[in-house]
């Protein structure tokens, strides 16, 4: 199993439908490494995404002008020595006949007047570019860029919401491969080991599949911590561990996987309870993804069922709607019920709200709502996450702002009953199709029966 590179023409295609939507000079910076502790020890180097979406190869210090006829790209000449490093590099015929488009140097990129661009990441690549165009570039959000450049985002937009077949296939790969890190980081869960023996037996899947991660995975067994880096916690009788780890092929598209599984093996009656109640509201989320549906919908949706099953179990006491309204839900589940996927783990979050949020559509302030990513109308080829979860967190339990005026409907004797449960998440990546939606990450085991089986 090893990935295979999109056909060049689809990067030709790409560059000749941004120029139909922006015509006149575009250029795209693929970034340079970034110092881990100094110059000679970088983190390893990922290009800018809006680059590789147009060209599909992480090269250093390249620029992409997009601009008709005169399309093409520029690169550093290797320093001398540099072969003495990293090897014979190919030279700019030969990597132009490679990638398909004319290749020259860096230094000699003249884009004219009226270039529009995006803001890289990092200082220093925005240094680079603010050379390249003479003129100021300064790490920023999309929703900052202004002129050209903002009419280059809103293209990029436009062209990267609705991913093309060779993204797609791009996407069932980068899924299949969390597929296999799941299987092995569950059939390796048992009392006694460490969180950083599951996560490595899961890059390894990852590793040898061509891939690498698209971010730091999360696997812990304190599933209240949202975003828990940390891997040496010792896996106990009684706990749950939760595994948010996915896969990024190496044209940069990523998936984005969470299961929560058993470390006895078998979930204890509490904790089947539980995880079924984030089980329906994955459920009702995932039959809400269709072409025209608005994401706040499917995150509601996700909300409201969260809530039946918590008033079922007894957590709440009252209406499902005026509790929703009330923000009741967010105090167990106070993220967004998904986002973007594709070139990046938060696709296009480099272009802040102007990417997740339609037109017209701002951020709104409510408890839950005020951290959704997304907020647009789905549309056949978009891809999304579905990740609703349940976290006993006491820093939002023990806040009266937090809490406001839902202590009275909340049970804190039952919530005390449900100690053992710190935190589940269940996150898939769905694709948006024409009549509906199909789910990613189907394959990896979500039922209890079957999660229980795995193991």
């Amino acid at each position: 199993m090893w990935p295979e590179p999109s056909p060049r023409a689809t990067f030709a295609e790409r560059r000749a439908a941004l120029d139909r939507l922006l015509p006149g000079p575009k250029v795209l910076l693929s970034g340079l490494p970034r110092p881990r502790n100094f110059r000679n020890n970088p983190y390893p180097f990922r290009a800018e995404s809006h680059f590789l979406y147009l060209i599909g190869e992480s090269l250093v210090g390249a620029a992409l002008l997009v601009d008709g006829d005169r399309t093409a790209l520029y690169v550093e000449e290797p320093p001398p020595g540099d072969a003495l490093w990293h090897g014979p590099r190919p030279s700019s015929r030969e990597l132009g006949e490679e990638l398909g488009l004319p290749v020259h140097r860096l230094s000699d990129l003249a884009a004219g007047e009226g270039v529009a661009t995006l803001p890289p990441q990092d200082e220093e690549s925005a240094v680079l570019l603010s050379e390249l165009l003479d003129r100021d570039v300064t790490p920023a959000s999309g929703d900052e860029v202004e002129g050209r450049d903002a009419a280059l985002a809103d293209a990029m937009i436009a062209l990267r919401l609705r991913h093309d077949a060779a993204a797609v296939t791009q996407l069932r790969y980068a899924a299949r491969v969390a597929e296999l890190a799941h299987a092995a980081g569950r059939a390796a869960v048992r009392p006694g080991r460490r969180e950083a023996e599951i996560r490595a037996e899961m890059e390894r899947e990852i590793v040898a599949a061509g891939c690498g991660l698209p971010y730091t995975p999360i696997v812990t067994i304190r599933g209240e911590v949202l975003h828990a880096v940390g891997h040496s916690g010792k896996l106990r009788p009684g706990d749950l561990l939760l595994a948010d780890v996915g896969a990024e092929t190496p044209e940069g598209f990523a998936s984005d996987v969470t299961r929560t599984w058993p470390v006895a093996g078998r979930f204890t009656s509490v904790q089947r309870d539980v995880y079924e109640v984030v089980l329906a509201a994955s459920d009702a989320a995932l039959a809400a993804v269709r072409p025209g549906a608005r994401f706040l919908e499917v995150h509601r949706e996700a909300g409201r069922a969260l809530l039946r099953g918590l008033i079922d179990l007894g957590l709440f006491r009252g209406d499902v709607e005026d509790l929703l309204q009330r923000g009741a839900a967010a105090l167990f589940f106070p993220h967004g019920v998904g986002h973007l996927l594709g070139l990046d783990v938060h696709d296009l979050e480099d272009l802040g709200d102007r990417a997740g949020y339609a037109p017209g559509r701002p951020r709104l302030g409510g408890p839950g709502d005020r951290h959704l990513r997304l907020d647009r109308d789905l549309e056949p080829g978009m891809c999304v996450t579905i990740e609703p979860g349940f976290y006993r967190i006491p820093a939002v339990l023990e806040d009266p702002e937090a809490l406001g005026d839902l202590e009275g409907a909340l049970d804190r004797r039952c919530l005390r009953s449900l100690e053992s449960v710190r935190g589940i998440r269940i996150e898939d990546d769905v694709l948006v199709t024409n009549d509906g939606s199909e789910v990613l990450t189907r394959a990896i085991p979500r039922a209890v029966a079957d999660v229980e089986r795995a193991g």
